[in-house]
């Protein structure tokens, strides 16, 4: 696994300034998307791991979610995009789920896959359910909900999102961090977190340790 550490307050510190954003430019070429510290390495180790958002939403088929409930003791990987981005929410969302397939049944069967949209304006419970079958697997669980209490649930953790707002051109633009962060099943806290460059290879040879509750 190729990692580095950084230091929680220091996440929280930059998060404004570690952005993606998603849509398409006025020249509809693919937006230029910015990388976290140290984005040249897969993983990133938090000398200070953070805790679970308090975080209740809707799921894909309509019923409240409690996340911190619902994956207490689960190895749970949390990401925050939105399903009309172009770019990277799909390729990160396809990169897990590629690397999900080579886990055991058993181990699959632990791994929780958390995506919460950061556009729920448009992100429908029914249009996350339909994306996240396409774009990653059906065992993903698909959050929406206030933009508020999103937007406030992801900073605890260290991820910046703005308002989606319109471009030039017309278009919607989402700003969100790209990290996904990973909950240890042992603690339920996060001690390791992906940049937007981590490949199915990097997910597929971390996962293993993930669920076990060990830090990659």
């Amino acid at each position: 696994m190729r990692t580095n550490r950084l230091s929680a307050a220091a996440l929280v510190a930059a998060a404004a300034l570690a952005l993606s954003a998603c849509g398409g430019g006025d020249d509809g070429k693919q937006p230029v998307v910015s990388g976290t510290a140290g984005s040249e390495k897969a993983a990133t180790v938090l000398d200070r791991p953070f805790e679970k958002p308090e975080l209740v939403l809707t799921d894909t088929h309509g019923k409240k979610y409690d996340f911190a409930e619902r994956t207490k003791g689960r190895p749970t990987l949390l990401y925050f995009g939105y399903t009309n981005c172009p770019d990277v929410c799909p390729l990160t969302v396809s990169n897990i789920a590629i690397a999900r397939k080579k886990l055991s049944p058993a181990e699959r069967e632990k791994l929780q896959v958390v995506f919460v949209t950061s556009d729920p304006e448009r992100d429908t419970p029914k249009r996350l359910g339909s994306w996240l079958r396409g774009a990653g697997d059906p065992s993903f669980v698909g959050l929406t909900g206030d933009f508020k209490d999103i937007q406030a649930a992801a900073r605890s953790v260290g991820i910046g999102i703005s308002p989606p707002e319109k471009g030039k051109g017309g278009e919607i633009v989402s700003t969100h961090g790209a990290q996904v962060l990973a909950f240890s099943p042992k603690d339920d806290k996060a001690h390791v977190l992906y940049g937007e460059d981590a490949t199915a290879g990097d997910y597929a040879e971390d996962l293993p340790k993930i669920v076990k509750g060990a830090t990659p």
